[in-house]
């Protein structure tokens, strides 16, 4: 939960610009490669999300994770508890960016 809260802060604070590593669940989304218990991005790899459930809008499913399909989707982070950030949403099991 700890490793969670820390990827959901850091992609808070960068946005979904950048993209960061992600816990790994089976097989690595596009352009992330397996490195440990982690998926890494390369240059090209777009903001990934363990998917917990359905995917929100803008959002589409690749195996195990959640990615944008398209460049401007809100910034969405998997819910934490009962409640979402300030300038968040609730949509189903994510926060998602107003």
């Amino acid at each position: 939960m700890k490793i969670q809260n820390l990827l959901i802060a850091s992609l808070l604070l960068t946005g979904t610009a950048l993209a960061d590593p992600v816990p790994r669940v089976g097989s690595c989304p596009s352009h992330y490669y397996a490195r440990g218990d982690y998926c890494v991005p390369d240059e090209r790899a777009k903001p990934a999300m363990v998917r917990n459930d359905d995917c929100p809008t803008g959002y589409m499913i690749q195996g195990n994770y959640c990615v944008p399909w398209k460049d401007n989707a809100p910034a969405a982070v998997p819910k934490v508890g009962d409640a979402c950030p300030s300038g968040y949403f609730i949509r189903g099991n994510y926060c998602v960016e107003y």
